[in-house]
């Protein structure tokens, strides 16, 4: 679902809705990082929030806004990938968002030219407290050619999901017709994280939207239920093997790609 869709959803949810730029809200800063091997460099976004306002993580929820990083200005910067640290989940009401508060730094893995390199661009994110605000963010920095180790990227790093050799985790994926879409039923072998768990479904296919999942324990095996519905009319077909499953809980997370047939 893109950005436009999912600020028209938040604007439909009991939230009032702040127009305006909240330069006293949030603020973005590059931290330039360096050079980890020839042509990728690591760099990190930091965004410092105002005391009680959060912002979305990579998935946001229903009541949340998908970030977008736009690096179309940068210069000799091939591509960028976002390395989002664990997150926590808030909830509105009955509405169920994911994401940080406080300040968070996000490591970005830079593929690069050999000379100069300007990182620039802009973010789009969301921001609430009792308001919300989508708000877009400018940014830009020259990256050294070398640099020196980040403690706050290295850090941000460390606390990043577990891979599924780490946490010992299994995921399978069950698809039958549903009510109005797909139904989609996740089962991933893994212990107990700790408190409350959620289990976050994406897909990289633009045309197909994933409900927010609920969970449930069965011993070792965390079972997941969702539905996927086609958008614009697109015909519905999913993959499971093309899913990215991200299990959330006790201050920590999983990131499951691709889910075995089950």
């Amino acid at each position: 679902m893109d950005w436009a869709m999912r600020a028209l959803l938040l604007a439909l949810l009991p939230l009032p809705l702040l127009a305006g730029s909240p330069d006293h809200v949030v603020s973005l800063e590059v931290l330039p990082g360096w050079r980890v091997e020839e042509g990728r460099h690591l760099a990190g976004l930091r965004l410092s929030l105002a005391p009680g306002w959060k912002t979305y993580w990579r998935a946001p929820g229903v009541a949340g806004l998908a970030p977008l990083l736009d690096f179309s200005a940068s210069r000799g910067v091939a591509s960028a990938e976002l390395d989002w640290p664990v997150p926590e989940i808030f909830y509105q009401g009955d509405y169920r968002s994911i994401g940080y508060r406080g300040e968070v730094t996000i490591p970005v893995e830079l593929a690069v030219d050999d000379g100069p390199v300007l990182f620039s661009g802009t973010m789009d994110i969301g921001v609430c407290e009792e308001v919300c605000v989508p708000v877009t963010l400018s940014f830009s920095a020259e990256l050294p050619a070398e640099g020196r180790r980040d403690p706050a990227i290295a850090a941000a790093l460390v606390d990043r999901p577990l891979t599924p050799e780490e946490a010992g985790a299994r995921a399978t994926c069950a698809v039958a017709p549903g009510a109005e879409g797909l139904a989609l039923t996740v089962r991933i072998d893994l212990a107990s994280l700790g408190g409350e768990e959620a289990v976050v479904v994406e897909t990289a296919d633009p045309g197909l939207w994933v409900s927010e999942a609920t969970s449930r324990r069965e011993g070792g095996t965390l079972v997941a239920t969702a539905e996927a519905l086609a958008l614009g009319g697109a015909p519905l077909a999913l993959d499971p093997s093309s899913l990215r499953i991200t299990v959330l809980g006790g201050g920590q997370a999983v990131d499951i790609r691709g889910c075995a047939p089950g």
